[in-house]
């Protein structure tokens, strides 16, 4: 578990220094260059999601449960996975709805994620995992909302093919890890 714990430490620590400190970051940009900074954030977001993911899986052989969903709250899990999916490729692709209502959808996305998987599973490991991501999103969301609105931001105008495009990239998206990666990467076929 300490693992899983140093690896949510070091990855949504890493996410976080814009919300913590967002001066210092700007200096330390301006101090070593945009590339370098970028460089190292990339180091220590990767060692932090390598250890999640380790962490996690050594978590899973010693399972400490803390509730029991019902089995329902699994396929409404799937809902919230396949909103998450889609709000996740609202971040990228331009000139939709989602983005320009939200601004932040991938952070709506993951908030979306985490929920829908608190609700679906019980273990330790796994209020460790979603509840610290939720936790985070939900902070970063408002964080950025507000740089936001202080620095006068206005996301482009949604049009209706964005909107076509953001979803059909999420339901293929969400399909194909569903189906075929979940089980693959996590060892938990979420469809069965």
């Amino acid at each position: 578990m300490a693992l899983l714990i140093l690896g949510l430490v070091i990855f949504l620590g890493a996410h976080s220094i814009r919300i913590l400190a967002n001066d210092w970051r700007s200096r330390q940009i301006a101090r070593i260059g945009e590339k370098r900074w970028k460089g190292l954030y990339a180091l220590a977001s990767s060692v932090g999601f390598v250890m999640i993911c380790w962490g996690f899986g050594l978590a899973r052989h010693q399972p400490v449960v803390l509730y029991v969903p019902p089995l329902w709250l699994r396929h409404l899990n799937a809902l919230f996975t396949l909103l998450a999916f889609i709000l996740v490729a609202a971040a990228y692709v331009p000139n939709n709805h989602f983005k320009a209502r939200l601004g932040h959808p991938m952070l709506a996305g993951v908030k979306t994620w985490a929920f829908g998987h608190l609700l679906a599973t019980g273990m330790l490991h796994d209020v460790l995992l979603f509840g610290a991501f939720l936790l985070w999103a939900v902070v970063d969301f408002v964080s950025a909302r507000r740089r936001d609105r202080l620095a006068g931001v206005v996301y482009p105008a949604g049009t209706a093919k964005g909107d076509i495009i953001t979803v059909v990239a999420g339901i293929v998206g969400w399909a194909v890890f569903a189906f075929a990666l979940h089980a693959w990467l996590i060892g938990v076929n979420p469809m069965g």
